[in-house]
Parts: C-alpha cells; sequence; structure tokens
C-alpha cells in the first residue's frame, strides 16, 4: 500500500515507516578452530542466515562488517564451506534419514531441504559468499552501511590512534567491496558523548544507538537524532525489538525448532514444546507472529504520529545471525513480515531512504550501549577487566613501538593483531561463559602474537592471511 505522497515524498495512507536493520558479524574464525568454536559458526551463519536472509530481503539495511567480510572473501575458506555444507549439513540430514525413527523424518527432510537450497544458493553465486551481499546491494534491495575493522566497542579504546586505527581499515575494506554512502554500525551500538566527531572525521553520515535507557517516553526513539557534529543518530527502539529478543519472545514459541535439539549428525529435529519438529506447524507460527509483530509495529507507528504530529520511523535492528541461524524459523518470519507489511499499514524502508524524509531532531546523547544493562559492564567490569585492560596496554605498547623504531611486515602483523585482539567478542562470550576457554585464548593469543611482533619482528602467521588486507598504519603514525 503506497498510497499518495506527502510533501516529503512519503505516503500519507500508511501508519508510519519500519526500517529494518540486520547486522551481519562474526568474529575472525577463520583458520581458528572448528567444532565447537570456530570456523563452524562462520559456515553455519552463511548456510542458515546470509544466504536465505539475502534470498528475501528488500526496503531494508545490512551491515557486513569487515571482519566478516574478510573471512567470506578468502577463497580457503569458501571451498571449506561448499565441503561442509555437502558433506557435515547435506550428507548428515541424509544419514540420519536411515538411523532414527519416524516421527523424526518431516524435521530431516526439512533440514536436507534446507542445506540442498543453500547449496543453490551458494552455486549460483559462484560459491562466492559475499556476493549475494553485493548484488542485492546493486540492485537496490537493500542498503548497506560499513562498520570499524574488527568490532571493537570505540569508546573503551586507549587512544585516538586507536579509535583512527579500526575506522580508516574498516572503511578502506568496505569501500573496496562495496562501495560507501556514509553508513556506520557503531560495534554493539556502544557510544559515549563527543564519537560523533570522531565519526564525522571518517566521513560517517549516520549511526545507530540505542538510547532506550534515558528516555522520559519510549516513543521518543521513533525519530532521528540530529548531532552537531554533523551525522545523524538513529535510535533502535528497544521496545520493539524485545518482542523478539526477549526470553519469552517469538523464537521461543513451542513450535520451533530446538537449537539444541539435535541429532548425533547434528540436524535439528526436536521442537522447543517438546516432541519431534513438525516444519509446517513451525512455519504456521512463523507467518501468524509476523501479522502480530506488523500489527505492533502499526500501533506503535500510530501512537506516535497522532503525539507527535509528525511521521514514526522505527529502526528495528537486530543480528542477521538471529534470523536462522540460532531461530531456525527467522527467515520465514522476516519474509512474511515483508510481504504482509503494506497490507498492514506499515512501509518498509532503508535507512537512507528514512533519512531523506525524516528530519531529524535535537536531542542528547547519552552513554550508552545494546548490551545488559544498556551499559558497558559487558565489555569492561571485574569479570572481563583482564581482557578489556590488555587491550588496552597492548594498543599503548604499539604506539611506543611505533614511535621508535617499528616499521615494515612486522609493524603490519603487529597492528593486526592489536585489531583481533580489541573485537568486541571475546569479552562477550567470556563473560557468559558460551564458548569455554576459546575467547580467552583467542584474546591472550593476539596479545601474544602482537608482543612477538615487536620484540622478535615477526611478521607472518598464515592465520592470519586475511584479517584487515586494506591496512594502512598512517592512522596510527598521524600526530
Amino acid at each position: 500500500m503506497s498510497g499518495a505522497a506527502g510533501p516529503s515524498g512519503a505516503p500519507t495512507d500508511t501508519a508510519g515507516d519500519l526500517a529494518i536493520v540486520l547486522h551481519s558479524h562474526m568474529p575472525y574464525v577463520e583458520g581458528f578452530g572448528t567444532y565447537p568454536f570456530g570456523e563452524e559458526w562462520l559456515f553455519d551463519a552463511v548456510i542458515r542466515s546470509y544466504l536465505p536472509v539475502l534470498e528475501v530481503a528488500r526496503d531494508l539495511t545490512m551491515t557486513v562488517t569487515p571482519v566478516l567480510a574478510d573471512q567470506l572473501e578468502d577463497a580457503g575458506a569458501a571451498a571449506r564451506l561448499r565441503t561442509f555444507l555437502r558433506q557435515w549439513r547435506i550428507g548428515a540430514a541424509a544419514a540420519d534419514l536411515g538411523d532414527v525413527e519416524a516421527e523424526l523424518h518431516p524435521a530431516l527432510h526439512a533440514e536436507h531441504a534446507r542445506y540442498e537450497h543453500a547449496l543453490e544458493l551458494l552455486d549460483a553465486a559462484g560459491g562466492d559468499p559475499l556476493r549475494p551481499f553485493r548484488e542485492a546491494a546493486a540492485a537496490g534491495r537493500i542498503a548497506l552501511a560499513a562498520s570499524s575493522a574488527t568490532h571493537a566497542v570505540l569508546p573503551l579504546l586507549a587512544s585516538r590512534a586507536g579509535l583512527r586505527l579500526q575506522l580508516d581499515a574498516g572503511l578502506r575494506s568496505h569501500r573496496r567491496r562495496f562501495g560507501w554512502s556514509g553508513g556506520f554500525w557503531l560495534p554493539e551500538c556502544a557510544y559515549s558523548p563527543g564519537l560523533e566527531w570522531r565519526l564525522a572525521e571518517a566521513g560517517v553520515g549516520w549511526f545507530c544507538v540505542d538510547q532506550s535507557a534515558h528516555l522520559a517516553d519510549p516513543l521518543d526513539a521513533l525519530a532521528p537524532i540530529a548531532t552537531a557534529a554533523g551525522p545523524v543518530a538513529l535510535a533502535i527502539d528497544w521496545e520493539a525489538i524485545s518482542w523478539l529478543w526477549a526470553l519469552d519472545g517469538y523464537p521461543s514459541d513451542p513450535a520451533y525448532a530446538q537449537f539444541d535439539g539435535k541429532s548425533l549428525r547434528g540436524m535439528r529435529v526436536w521442537r522447543i514444546g517438546g516432541g519431534a519438529y513438525d516444519p509446517a506447524a513451525a512455519a504456521a507460527a512463523a507467518r501468524r507472529q509476523a501479522g502480530e509483530f506488523l500489527a505492533a509495529v502499526a500501533s506503535r507507528l500510530r501512537r506516535y504520529a497522532e503525539s507527535r504530529g509528525r511521521r514514526g520511523l522505527l529502526v528495528f535492528a537486530i543480528d542477521t545471525e538471529l534470523l536462522g541461524h540460532w531461530w531456525s524459523e527467522g527467515p520465514l518470519w522476516l519474509a512474511a513480515v515483508l510481504d504482509g507489511a503494506a497490507a498492514a499499514g506499515v512501509r518498509t524502508v532503508d535507512l537512507p531512504t528514512a533519512l531523506a524524509e525524516h528530519e531529524p531532531v535535537p536531542r542528547p546523547l547519552r552513554a550508552s550501549t545494546w548490551g545488559e544493562g544498556k551499559d558497558f559492564r559487558t565489555w569492561d567490569s571485574p569479570p572481563v577487566a583482564d581482557l578489556a585492560w590488555a587491550a588496552r596496554r597492548l594498543e599503548l605498547r604499539l604506539l611506543r613501538a611505533l614511535g621508535a623504531d617499528l616499521r615494515g611486515d612486522a609493524a603490519a602483523r603487529a597492528a593486526r593483531e592489536l585489531l583481533a585482539a580489541q573485537a568486541s567478542d571475546w569479552a562477550f562470550l567470556d563473560a557468559r561463559g558460551q564458548a569455554g576457554d576459546y575467547p580467552f585464548a583467542r584474546a591472550t593469543g593476539h596479545g601474544e602474537a602482537l608482543l612477538q611482533s615487536i620484540e622478535f619482528r615477526y611478521d607472518t602467521d598464515p592465520r592470519m592471511r586475511s584479517l584487515a588486507p586494506d591496512l594502512s598504519l598512517a592512522p596510527l603514525l598521524e600526530p
């Protein structure tokens, strides 16, 4: 339902605008382990999330973090991805059919069909898992946003030079792969006052923030925020996001597949409510919840328009990996939302389109993240203090070395190890105990490698072959 256009070009017969933002990110796991932690995360994210989501995505915004693209660009990783899909997903589903009871066969047929279709999508892209992102953007179905090099929590970096490095390395890679129109995803939506000036220096035109802990009225999130530095801040609407993200949110429906309810070969065969997974019942639940979501979004947008006298913009930001990888039915839900939006009186828009039509309002921004407590505790608190302070010390140690005589390949390797150690993922996973000692070992391993590069001029590590290929040391050498 496009309807008549208002003065800004926006339709006047819809409740308002829904800007879905899908944040695509994986830490640098390529070459660093397989089951249960490592490359398997990356491969399953491609197979179960990126490929099926990009098949249906339209009128929305997606991020591709540089560190994710670094891994997907690697030819060896792409080859291993296809082998993994054929052997450990398609082959495993087929083998399971001969081993499990008949009541589980519909679930296994659904898993087999999911993986076969993923292989079709991958082969249609010439085996290049980045190509679907590029093609969707080139066709105008999605808008792409950049991010920092390795998803560091930018306000927690130790120096302006370290911040410049994260921004410069990330934006160089994004421009080369996709071009860039100025959109930027703040890792973990982590913001502190003044950061917008550094983003402006890098050419950022807009970024997303979570101000939900600081709003007098939650509806205030439904308007862009003007900053004195120039970039526009887009407040994500946490109330709407919580409909999905809460423990009792959409993915917890009893009809859905259990994430951990798997066969011995890794197939999802059980449902959350108990018993064998029924694909048809799960698909019906996804369509029902899509309708509920759109009705709730329309109601929220109408309340905003009635109380503010202007059209609302609801920014609904979630991790892409939630759709398909964690929540099996997520891509079905997304497709139903996009298909049903117009009939529900909601217009779906990408963020560049939204910003052309929604005038930002001046409002102070306060320090925040979209993490636990809406503050920095997940990445900078006593349980992870060793990782947080180690990353800062490494940053300052590298700057001292560069100020002396560290140059060439050893300097480049040290900078890459710093970028890897700064990733927000290690503290996040370590604080939650979600991956054993893997995140702690990864963070400390990169720290050790950085110091070796400085002290012994080590300049190669085959496992770091793909990280930050467009790296420049200039941001670290500027006065």
